[in-house]
C-alpha cells in the first residue's frame, strides 16, 4: 500500500461543481434510475421514493442522507497482516487487471486458462508494489462456467496472502465468496468486523442497475464487505459526448447505488467507482489513455472528495493489441492522473491490453515498472543541510567530477532508483548482451518470477476445509 501525500490536482472550480450538482440532481429526480431487482425497488419505495415499475425517482437530499452513512475510510484485512490495506485518505491500493477472456504471451494471443490465472496470482504475490491479485484477472475458459469462480477464489486465497476481490456474477457466487472467506478468516463475525475482500458492482449505463449485480451487492452489503459502485461510461456510447454530462450521469448512477447499499445495511463500506473514457467516433471502438479520460479521472477524484467518499478509477488502461510503445504510453497517460488524483483503489494496474480483452504477461511486468517509478516520483522529499553535499564541492573543486568523491562512494548504491526493466546500457554493451527489447526483458522477468515463486504458508486444516468446500459446491453446481 502506497501513501500519496502529494497535493491533489484540483481541476474543477466551484462554479463547475455547482453545474455538476444541478445535473445529477435533475437526472435522479426527473429521469430516474432503473433497479432490476424488485427488492431494491421496494427498499426505496418504503423509504418514501416514488417508483414506477423498475424505475426509482429520487429526492436528491435523501440520496445525500444515505451517502453520508457510508464510512469515509475503512480497512481490508489480508491473511498476512503485513499485506492488509487501508481504503481512503492518502492510501493508494493497487490491484491487477480484471475481466479479460484472452491472454497474450509474446506473439501468442489465446483463450485464458486456469493455469494462466494461477500464474497471474503468483506474479501478484511476487511484486511487492501490487497489493492484490484482484478478481477475474483472466477468465479461464478451460474451467466449468458455473464453478470456475470457486477455483479462482481458492487460487487467490492460497497462492497469495494478500486480499482479493469477490465474484459478482450472481448472488450465489457472492455467497460462495463470503463462505470461503469465513473459512479463511475464522467466521462471519471476523469478516464483518474488518472486511477481507472488495467487489466490483457495475452499473449498466445509462441509468440501469442489473439484477445479477444487485444480487451480489445485497450479499456483500449484508456481510459488511465493501463494494465498488462503478458506472461503465464510454462517452458517445453509454453517455453523451460531453465530459460534464458524463460526470453528472456518473454521479447520479454512483450515488444511487451507494444509497441502496446504505438501505441494505447502514454503514456498509463502499467506494465511489469510475470507469470513464470515450469511443473512437469513426470506428466506434473504445479508446483508453485519451486526454478526455484523464480529465474525467481528475474530475472524479475531486467529486469523490466532495462527497467524502473513497474512490476508484484509473489503472494501466490502453487500446493497443500488444505490449508496444502505444500500450506503455497510453497506460502512463492513465496512471499519471491516477496518482495526481490520489486514487484510493486502483483496478487494472497491471496486465491490461486491447481495451481490456487481453491480460498480457509481458505487459504486467511493464506496468509494474511504471507503478514502481510513479511511486518513487510521488514520494515527497525532505531536504537537509547534509544533502547539500558542500564537502563534496570542497573535495572536487571547479572543473572536476564527482564519480569518485567520498559523498558519491558512500551513496552510489542507493542514491537513485534503479529500474528493474528499463535498460540504459550503451549500444555496444546492449548488442553484446543480445540486443533484447523491452518485451523480451519483461518476458525473462516474469518467467524468473514464476520460477522463483514461493507459496505463502497456510494452516493445513484451513486449506483442507477450503478444498472440501470447493469440491462440495462444484458437485452441487453440477460440475
Amino acid at each position: 500500500m502506497f501513501e500519496n501525500t502529494m497535493p491533489r490536482y484540483e481541476i474543477l472550480s466551484e462554479d463547475s461543481m455547482a453545474v455538476l450538482d444541478r445535473g445529477w440532481r435533475r437526472i435522479v429526480s426527473e429521469l430516474g434510475v432503473e433497479f432490476m431487482k424488485p427488492e431494491a425497488v421496494e427498499l426505496f419505495k418504503a423509504a418514501g421514493m416514488r417508483t414506477d415499475g423498475d424505475k426509482v425517482f429520487f429526492d436528491p437530499d435523501f440520496v445525500l442522507e444515505q451517502v453520508a452513512k457510508a464510512p469515509r475510510e475503512f480497512d481490508i484485512q489480508a491473511r498476512n497482516p503485513e499485506h492488509s490495506v487501508h481504503i481512503g485518505g492518502n492510501s493508494m491500493v493497487f490491484s491487477s487487471v480484471y475481466g479479460p477472456p484472452f491472454v497474450r504471451q509474446g506473439e501468442i494471443r489465446r483463450d485464458a486458462t486456469m493455469e494462466d490465472y494461477r500464474n497471474f496470482a503468483k506474479l501478484a504475490q511476487s511484486f511487492s508494489a501490487m497489493d492484490s491479485v484482484g478478481g477475474v484477472v483472466c477468465e479461464p475458459s478451460d474451467a466449468p462456467l458455473d464453478s470456475r469462480h470457486l477455483d479462482m477464489l481458492y487460487a487467490a486465497m492460497t497462492l497469495t496472502d494478500k486480499f482479493y476481490m469477490g465474484n459478482v456474477v450472481s448472488g450465489t457466487r457472492a455467497q460462495d465468496t463470503i463462505a470461503m472467506s469465513e473459512i479463511l478468516f475464522g467466521g462471519r463475525e471476523a469478516i464483518e468486523r474488518t472486511p477481507v475482500c472488495i467487489s466490483l458492482v457495475n452499473c449498466n449505463s445509462p441509468l440501469r442497475w442489473d439484477d445479477r449485480m444487485l444480487e451480489a451487492q445485497f450479499e456483500y452489503a449484508k456481510a459488511m464487505q465493501p463494494v465498488v459502485l462503478t458506472p461503465f461510461l464510454l462517452m458517445g456510447a453509454m453517455s453523451p459526448v460531453s465530459i460534464p454530462s458524463t460526470l453528472a450521469q456518473q454521479i447520479a448512477e454512483t450515488l444511487t447505488g451507494i444509497a441502496l447499499t446504505q438501505l441494505i445495511r447502514p454503514g456498509a463500506p463502499v467506494v465511489f467507482g469510475s470507469f470513464l473514457s470515450n469511443i473512437d467516433m469513426q470506428s466506434g471502438s473504445p479508446q483508453f489513455g485519451t486526454p478526455e479520460s484523464a480529465i474525467g479521472l481528475l474530475c472524479t477524484g475531486q467529486i469523490a472528495r466532495h462527497f467524502n467518499l473513497p474512490f476508484r478509477t484509473g489503472g494501466g488502461l490502453n487500446s493497443s493489441q500488444t505490449a508496444d510503445a502505444q500500450a506503455a504510453f497510453e497506460s502512463l497517460m492513465t496512471m499519471l492522473p491516477t496518482f495526481l488524483a490520489g486514487t484510493n483503489f486502483v483496478m487494472h494496474t497491471a496486465g491490461w491490453l486491447e481495451g481490456g480483452l487481453v491480460a498480457g504477461f509481458e505487459k504486467y511486468v511493464i506496468d509494474m515498472q511504471i507503478l514502481e517509478s510513479l511511486q518513487r516520483e510521488f514520494t515527497p522529499v525532505e531536504f537537509t543541510d547534509e544533502e547539500l553535499a558542500f564537502g563534496a564541492h570542497e573535495e572536487v573543486g571547479a572543473g572536476g567530477h564527482f564519480l569518485g568523491a567520498e559523498h558519491t562512494m558512500e551513496r552510489f548504491r542507493t542514491c537513485f532508483y534503479r529500474p528493474f526493466l528499463w535498460n540504459s546500457d550503451n549500444f555496444e554493451r546492449w548488442t553484446r548482451l543480445g540486443a533484447r527489447d523491452t518485451v523480451e526483458r519483461a518476458r525473462e522477468i516474469y518467467e524468473k518470477k514464476l520460477e522463483e515463486y514461493e507459496q505463502p504458508p497456510l494452516d493445513e486444516a484451513i486449506r483442507e476445509e477450503l478444498e472440501e468446500y470447493v469440491v462440495r459446491r462444484r458437485a452441487e453446481l453440477g460440475d
